[in-house]
């Protein structure tokens, strides 16, 4: 439920306003405006933050500039002065901001405020969002050297640092690889699909014609675009027959130590060791002081 509330200014009706919270045909204290709500700069070039007011009666307002987090809010001008990340590197223009040399942590939104306890409206503000834009860095890119065929296999690529987010695009042997399959006799495939937004190229069923090098390419419209280096993958046919024997000869070794054991069991080699321990054992057993005393007072 909202409130709506009605100010009277010299036979003037304002109504509430989103941003500045009154509006109306004739200002009535602060008022508040921005040339530009939604900012955006390339990075290290040179930004202007737009805030402009006008005020009613009173001959001193207060202007602040203020940086929104996500669970803070820190001053950018305080006092007559410039402060914090942007103390060196902007300057006031009237009551605007004019960043000589933007960071990409500079990136967020920035609130103007506006006070003037006389008059009728006491206080103004506007919210302007900067967005910096990142040229992509060279992405990583993960390509297995081997793979066997018939298997899914999965290249990934990825950067970090680029504002928008980049995408991707997959090139093997210096072909760009289009994101559906292809009989292109260049780019021929199995079966594969791209996500350009992850960066991800997956074989669902990967060929020995699949063999190549393969390279990735991160773009977001500013700047160059970047590619890590190429790498080779190759893709071999399963050696089914080479498994087959393997298999058969672990399975004659142990089928081999299964007859030895055995036959060693039907001569008796495993009793004759038994009853040998035995014997041994029985022959070293010292005999008990009780034993030597009987056979001491039978002599006598």
């Amino acid at each position: 439920m909202s409130i709506s509330i009605l100010i009277a200014c010299e036979g003037w009706i304002l109504l509430p306003s989103r941003s500045n919270g009154v509006r109306g045909d004739k200002a009535c204290g602060v008022t508040i405006r921005t040339d530009n709500a939604n900012v955006k700069v390339i990075e290290f070039e040179e930004a202007v933050l737009s805030c402009k007011y006008t005020i009613e009666k009173d001959p001193n307002p207060r202007l602040e500039w203020k940086k929104l987090g996500q669970n803070d809010v820190s001053f950018v001008y305080y006092k007559g002065h410039l402060v914090g990340a942007l103390k060196t590197r902007a300057e006031m223009i009237d009551s605007s901001i004019r960043i000589k040399n933007v960071s990409r942590g500079d990136s967020g939104k920035y609130r103007c405020e506006v006070t003037a306890p006389m008059d009728i409206q006491v206080l103004a503000e506007v919210l302007i969002h900067l967005t910096v834009l990142v040229a992509p860095a060279v992405p990583v890119c993960v390509v297995p050297s081997s793979a066997m065929t018939g298997t899914v296999v999965e290249l990934k690529c990825r950067e970090e640092e680029g504002s928008p987010a980049s995408q991707y695009r997959w090139f093997k042997d210096g072909a760009l690889l289009l994101e559906t399959s292809t009989t292109h006799a260049k780019v021929r495939n199995s079966s594969y699909t791209i996500n350009k937004k992850s960066g991800t190229l997956q074989f669902n069923t990967v060929a020995k014609a699949d063999t190549g090098e393969y390279h990735c390419e991160a773009y977001n419209g500013i700047g160059r675009s970047q590619k890590c280096a190429a790498k080779r993958m190759q893709v071999d046919d399963l050696n089914v027959s080479g498994i087959v024997s393997a298999v058969v000869v672990v399975a004659l070794v142990v089928a081999l130590c299964g007859l030895g054991v055995f036959y060693a069991q039907r001569k008796g080699y495993f009793s004759r060791q038994s009853s040998q321990k035995a014997r041994s054992a029985y022959k070293s057993a010292p005999p008990k002081e009780s034993d030597f005393k009987h056979t001491k007072s039978f002599v006598i």
